[in-house]
């Protein structure tokens, strides 16, 4: 009988996430029938007690037409509680008598200072044989020695091969959607090169604050909350050759290849190629919000905001510059990828059609799913002096187009690949390292330069640095 085990189970990720993706799954008939979902944390509380827990979090998270009270019992009528403190060895006994170590997946939700007394755990009370697997949420480390560390322990227990790092944009829709629009048509991939892309940017940005994670955020930053994972991610998805296959090795292999292309930036760029900032006072939704010290309650040099100019060193993309960009209090909240192919060579249609701008792809991942194709198309007229064009959308809104199709939460897809034992949606090893090391490469740059965070105001599109590391190239962001 299969078995699912959280960890972390009343935690914030838990509740809004982990909750609300397995209730759905279970009420759309995607669970296995007999599967064990056994939860755990540092609460003390029984089964009854939990289940308040969950039911308090799927009417929050959960919207009043997805969740019929039939569902929702039935659901809650499948978890189990066992509490634990996960530093004692001896208190995992009773999380083997609750589970069956015969196609178990568990998922850790804690804290990576718990991972090593987990696993450890885990291993003593024989959950950690050959039929379980292990899911990892981040952080991972916050450089490549500790990611390491973190690694070497998991390895201790679980092979590579039964080890699924969570990165959760690789389950959202539309990131999939990239692959299915690359090597599903062939539209775009005799044009997806240095040929036919003038240059790439990808924003994901934030309106909120720090929101209650002044600890973790301030030891984190900007590079290494958001950039060294998810945003690599996206740059690797959108970089990769065709892999000969949609399976995990081939997937994979060639995301680690592009990672492990990426141009360093470090001593001799990282004041040309990057650029970092902190917000202050401002507004945002038309609130006025203090800046990050004030709200940290105290003075810091961590980034909020970082710019970067990245190149691929390969055939594909010489010369094809990636822009990144990520920050928190900006104007808007949105996850953003745009491909700017380049102008036509010679416009046939004169000076009085007006200026051709080069197509642009926009892949939208939130707040709404869309992908709009900017095309130049002919202005309604006689054109008795000429044509006059205008640039124009081709949307695809992703909810329009599957109106049929409930949209799920990335985690649906996530936790439903681990009980199955896909891992093609996790990062592996090798990803994580070679990200690691582009992203250390960076902060010793940033300190070898006594490069600091630049002010600009909450609610604003980050430091006008960051305009200028675009502009200077004669390229203008996405806003």
């Amino acid at each position: 009988m299969a078995s699912l085990l959280v960890f972390g189970a009343t935690g914030d990720l838990a509740k809004r996430m982990l909750l609300p993706s397995l209730f759905g799954l279970d009420a759309d008939g995607l669970l296995p029938p007999g599967l064990r979902i056994v939860t755990t944390a540092r609460s003390r509380l029984d089964d009854s007690g939990y289940r308040d827990i969950a039911a308090q979090a799927l009417e929050r998270f959960v919207e009043p037409e997805g969740r019929p009270d039939a569902a929702v019992g039935h659901f809650l009528d499948r978890l189990q509680y066992a509490p634990l403190d996960a530093t004692d060895t001896a208190g995992f006994g009773a999380l083997a008598a609750a589970v069956t170590p015969d196609n178990l997946s568990i998922f850790l939700s804690t804290a990576p200072s718990l991972f090593s007394a987990t696993i450890a755990g885990l291993a003593a009370s024989g959950l950690a044989g050959p039929r379980v697997r292990l899911a990892l949420e981040k952080p991972l480390g916050s450089d490549l020695a500790s990611s390491r560390a973190i690694n070497d322990a998991v390895r201790a227990a679980f092979p590579e091969e039964r080890t699924f790092r969570v990165d959760h944009y690789l389950g959202k829709e539309t990131v999939q959607n990239l692959l299915a629009l690359r090597f599903g048509n062939t539209l775009f991939e005799p044009l997806w090169n240095n040929h036919g892309i003038d240059h790439v940017q990808i924003t994901v940005s934030e309106t909120v604050g720090l929101e209650g994670r002044g600890d973790y955020y301030d030891g984190m930053g900007a590079l290494r909350d958001m950039v060294q994972n998810h945003m690599l991610q996206l740059v690797a998805l959108v970089a990769m050759e065709p892999p000969a296959r949609f399976d995990a090795t081939s997937v994979r292999d060639e995301k680690v290849k592009v990672l492990r292309s990426l141009r360093p930036i470090d001593r001799d760029t990282a004041e040309a190629c990057s650029v970092i900032g902190q917000y202050g006072p401002g507004a945002s939704g038309g609130q006025p919000v203090p800046g990050y010290a004030d709200e940290l309650g105290q003075p810091s040099t961590t980034e909020t905001f970082v710019a970067l100019k990245a190149h691929i060193d390969n055939w594909r993309w010489q010369n094809v510059p990636f822009y990144l960009r990520s920050g928190k209090r900006m104007a808007a909240r949105q996850s953003e990828i745009t491909i700017q192919f380049k102008s036509v060579p010679h416009s046939i249609f004169g000076a009085r059609s007006g200026a051709l701008k080069p197509n642009r792809l926009v892949i939208r991942l939130q707040p709404e799913e869309n992908i709009r194709l900017l095309i130049m198309a002919k202005t309604p007229g006689l054109d008795r002096d000429g044509l006059r064009l205008r640039e124009v959308p081709l949307d695809i809104g992703l909810a329009d187009a599957f109106a049929d199709v409930r949209r799920r939460i990335a985690y649906e897809r996530l936790l439903l690949d681990l009980i199955e034992g896909d891992p093609t949606l996790f990062v592996r090893r090798d990803e994580v390292e070679a990200q690691w090391t582009w992203i250390d490469a960076i902060r010793d740059g940033w300190t070898a330069a006594g490069m600091t965070p630049k002010a600009y105001g909450a609610g604003s599109w980050g430091p006008s640095a960051g305009v200028a590391l675009t502009e200077r190239d004669g390229v203008s962001w996405n806003d």
